[in-house]
């Protein structure tokens, strides 16, 4: 079994951290070839007494506070073969979690792994359900088909073009710069010497190290037939606050010349659908159907909010934008 090391940026994370903590305590891996290590933000709760009291290895400053700064800040210190980004609300789905998501590390052109699946669970809350059946946190990805988990509405993880060959636990992907998933984040494993390679710092973004990876020769990755809780969001206000960040972050990063992953690339015309199927709800409550008839829970009825939440937010922000250009 390879070294891991687990890094877990948080700030204010006390609602969430010590189920994500727990959950690395249950594994039945070597404790001596796992370090966990923890990139606060400046936490005024009691996420830094929560990580104490779990025994982790390493608690680090991160000055930057985001967790992109975090992850960047935890891989400086990782000393392991594999480093594991989770973030402080995942909850790593079964005792086997680690041991499956390591395996195809045993294939060494293989540079990366990530779970197939967020995993459902009935006792979450209702967005964190949606979500996770939806298999993606922001609904626009589901219609421009640029997705990473599976979902239940296509029946599919990904719609866009990638080689893929299947090897009983786990998905090996081949990918190329026009198709790439957004992979990268929630239980994502890396090597590390590899990602030593490529640009992360000062904000380790997730799909542009990925990008960077395939750019550089290190296109091989693995999807693992295993999933991963995501506790996303509580309420509608905290999935409409997560959603203006990544639209906020984003378009304040790329002004910026920080980001690689090439977003501008993506269909045109899937945003106008997007944004069509949304103003006449029709297609967009049909999607939800074709959920429930899956996996009945009432969860799906969030799905025509959760398209006009992200519709409204990304709207404002990209006309906010434009007006101050």
């Amino acid at each position: 079994m390879p070294s891991v090391s687990i890094v877990i940026p948080t700030y204010n994370s006390e609602r969430t951290l010590a189920q994500c903590l727990e959950s690395i305590a249950r594994q039945d891996y070597p404790r001596e070839k796992i370090e966990i290590i923890i990139a606060d933000g400046g936490s005024k709760d009691k996420t830094l007494e929560i990580a104490k009291n779990f025994g982790v290895n390493k608690i680090l400053h991160n000055p930057l506070r985001t967790g992109e700064a975090g992850k960047a800040v935890g891989v400086e210190v990782a000393k392991n073969e594999i480093i594991l980004f989770q973030d402080s609300d995942n909850v790593l789905d079964g005792q086997d979690w680690l041991r499956r998501m390591v395996e195809p590390f045993e294939d060494t052109s293989i540079v990366g792994a990530e779970p197939l699946y967020y995993t459902y669970r009935k006792e979450d809350s209702l967005i964190t359900r949606y979500c996770a059946l939806l298999g993606m946190n922001d609904p626009l990805c589901l219609y421009l088909g640029n997705y990473d988990r599976y979902s239940y509405v296509t029946g599919k993880w990904t719609e866009l073009l990638v080689k893929i060959t299947d090897y009983g636990s786990y998905l090996l992907l081949e990918l190329n710069e026009k198709n790439i998933p957004t992979i990268g984040a929630n239980g994502f494993l890396v090597r590390r010497e590899a990602l030593r390679r490529v640009d992360y710092k000062p904000y380790l973004f997730d799909v542009d190290v990925v990008y960077q990876l395939i750019r550089i020769g290190q296109n091989r990755f693995a999807k693992v037939k295993i999933g991963i809780v995501h506790m996303f969001a509580s309420n509608a206000r905290t999935f409409m606050r997560k959603t203006y960040r990544r639209i906020r972050d984003y378009l304040f990063y790329e002004k910026r010349g920080m980001r690689n992953y090439p977003w501008r690339h993506l269909s045109r015309l899937r945003i106008l659908k997007f944004t069509l199927y949304t103003l006449l709800l029709v297609p967009i409550v049909r999607d939800s159907i074709k959920g429930y008839k899956k996996v009945p829970d009432k969860a799906w009825l969030f799905h025509p909010l959760a398209c006009w939440l992200t519709l409204f937010t990304y709207g404002i922000k990209f006309i906010i934008v434009l007006v101050l250009r």
